[in-house]
C-alpha cells in the first residue's frame, strides 16, 4: 500500500501528511499492484565470507520509486528496465518489501 492523493489520483512514497507540490491533506492509503520495473541497481560486493547483493531502484507502475533489492536472480544480472513483483519479507525484526523477476 502506498499514500495516494484522492483530488488528482497521484501515488507517492515515502509516506507524507500532505501531498507532494500541492500541500493537499485529502490523502488516502491504497493497494498498488506490486509490479515495477527496474529503474537503476548497483551491485554491492561486500567482504568475504558475505555474499554480493544488489541495491535497486525500482519504478512501481503506480509512479512511485522504492529503494529495495531484487532478488531470486544473481545480482550482476539484475538490469534496467526489467520487470519485477513485489513481495514481503519477514525480517528479524521488522517486514519488508522486496522484488522477484516478473
Amino acid at each position: 500500500m502506498v499514500q495516494r492523493a484522492r483530488g488528482s489520483g497521484q501515488y507517492f512514497f515515502y509516506p507524507r501528511v500532505v501531498e507532494p507540490g500541492t500541500g493537499s491533506r485529502d490523502i488516502e492509503w491504497a493497494e498498488v499492484s506490486g509490479m515495477g520495473e527496474v529503474y537503476s541497481s548497483t551491485t554491492v560486493f561486500p567482504r568475504p565470507p558475505a555474499a554480493p547483493y544488489n541495491v535497486a531502484l525500482v519504478e512501481l507502475d503506480e509512479g512511485p520509486r522504492l529503494m529495495s533489492r531484487v532478488e531470486g536472480i544473481d545480482p550482476k544480472d539484475v538490469r534496467i528496465g526489467a520487470k519485477v513483483k513485489a513481495r514481503i519479507v519477514q525480517g528479524e525484526e521488522q517486514a519488508f518489501v522486496v522484488f522477484d523477476p516478473a
